[in-house]
């Protein structure tokens, strides 16, 4: 694949691949995917952005948030990665891709629905490396349910948990130790504003994470801190197969977007970096939508 410097067609870019119909026991690795998913491991090149970062990305060990954990390295970031315990095969490939990259990577696996571990996470960050700089909030949880009728209380919770309640626990306990021009990036989705009838709990967070995104990016702005969200479209992740889409669903994955193919997470990662680094000092309670051409309001 080309990397980010070289100019090329973005719908041959990454070309649809062959889902084959799969279902992976939650949360899913993305050493069972297939195909697996391209995080840029052989096409990100940094250039020092973000160097001598203290950044804090949750959901780290796969997908976007693996993606965005090596970019951040290769600009010069310390990461604590965030994970489920049962994801530690992923998470130790991203340790050794950040270390590669000169970086320090800290392991802090835990489910962050729980208050105590999404808070530790902060108080984790800042022991380990000395204070926070970036957060990256990309740990999501999504499962389809077609009848709003089997769709339980239980569920409903620990969706907004994951979604919402662990992005303001995060954050507010953060806030004592965020630097002015500290940055704070959220993960919302196309589905804020397309939502699939199948999704109800999962695009409701997302339309909440855009709200309250907008809302501490004001609150925020007197103390230096910017405060954005990366709204992905259809991307290639064990999310999707580990009961975020039907299985049947999954051949066709992507392709009602524009481009006619899914997005991998290597095209999500410049996103996060642009929105961590200086180079984006004007800019805040933005939205900035990848989406394969997916219109957002």
């Amino acid at each position: 694949m080309a990397d980010q410097y070289t100019m090329t067609d973005p719908i041959s870019q990454y070309p649809q691949p062959e889902i084959p119909e799969q279902t992976l026991d939650g949360p899913g690795l993305d050493a069972d995917l297939t195909p697996t998913a391209d995080h840029g491991f052989d096409t990100y090149r940094g250039s020092g952005r973000l160097e001598g970062r203290r950044a804090l990305v949750t959901g780290g060990d796969s997908g976007i948030g693996r993606a965005v954990a090596v970019a951040f390295a290769r600009e010069g970031a310390d990461v604590v990665l965030s994970y489920l315990p049962q994801e530690q095969e992923d998470a130790d490939v991203v340790r050794r891709l950040v270390e590669e990259a000169g970086r320090r990577c800290v392991l802090a696996p835990g489910d962050v629905s729980d208050e105590q571990v999404a808070r530790g996470l902060v108080r984790t960050t800042v022991d380990e490396l000395g204070g926070i700089d970036v957060i990256a909030n990309i740990a999501g949880r999504q499962q389809h349910v077609e009848d709003l009728a089997d769709l339980t209380s239980e569920s409903f919770d620990q969706t907004f948990r994951t979604n919402v309640h662990a992005l303001f626990w995060i954050v507010q306990e953060a806030l004592p130790h965020l630097p002015k021009g500290a940055s704070i990036i959220n993960t919302s989705s196309i589905q804020a504003y397309q939502p699939s009838p199948n999704l109800v709990d999962y695009a409701t967070t997302k339309a909440a994470i855009n709200t309250i995104s907008k809302a501490l990016a004001g609150q925020l702005a007197p103390k230096g801190i910017r405060v954005n969200v990366v709204a992905p479209g259809p991307v290639w992740t064990p999310l999707q197969a580990a009961g975020g889409q039907p299985p049947e669903a999954l051949p066709e994955f992507g392709e009602q977007t524009p481009y006619g193919r899914a997005g991998q997470p290597a095209e999500l990662a410049p996103a996060y970096v642009f929105l961590a680094s200086q180079e984006s000092s004007y800019v805040s309670g933005a939205t900035i939508a990848v989406t394969g051409g997916m219109p957002t309001p």
